[in-house]
């Protein structure tokens, strides 16, 4: 299938989810996540969910990280497709931007380099760990500048596409793992 058809049918799905079942489905999630090798691991990075969007909310998973005392990194956009990486702190102040995203207003830059694991926002993936976002290209350039071991991991409402995507770019980057809340896919 095409980024594109993926797109609108996922971006339509996602709608027809009542909030309570997000919050309960994200909640679910969030406990899945805990099957995975990754608890060795020190700085997680995840996305700040966009409410509109009916996006995985993923309060629960950073409720989760950083009851294990692991160090929980979010994004701020600072460009046309690239993003500045902060540490989640009890100070931090959040401000939504323009698009409905929420974002630190400031506070201790983490550089790529330090990234283990990256939890990433996506509309669809297939069978082979191929994803579809919004198509501005701000994780694929940010997963391109973290070290190659950094681990990817979607979080999606839905079933992988058996279905491959046929209109894979030479930088889009794959996951290594996707969270469901049927089951956990690794790549």
């Amino acid at each position: 299938m095409l980024k594109h058809d993926l797109r609108k049918k996922y971006k339509d799905l996602r709608a027809e989810i009542t909030p309570p079942k997000a919050s309960d489905l994200s909640l679910i999630l969030a406990n899945h996540v805990l099957q995975i090798p990754i608890w060795d691991f020190f700085y997680f990075h995840t996305f700040l969910s966009i409410e509109e969007k009916n996006e995985v909310d993923t309060l629960p998973l950073i409720t989760l990280l950083q009851g294990k005392d692991k160090h929980v990194i979010v994004p701020k956009i600072s460009g046309n497709t690239t993003m500045e990486h902060y540490l989640l702190t009890d100070s931090t102040s959040l401000k939504i931007n323009s698009w409905g995203i929420p974002e630190p207003v400031d506070g201790f830059l983490v550089p790529e380099d330090k990234i283990d694991v990256v939890f990433v926002p996506l509309l669809a993936f297939d069978i082979q760990g191929n994803r579809v976002g919004y198509g501005k290209g701000f994780y694929d350039n940010f997963l391109q500048k973290c070290p190659k071991q950094t681990l990817k991991i979607g979080l999606s409402f839905f079933q992988a596409e058996e279905d491959l995507i046929t209109d894979v770019h030479e930088n889009d980057i794959k996951l290594d793992y996707c969270v469901t809340p049927n089951k956990v896919y690794a790549f």
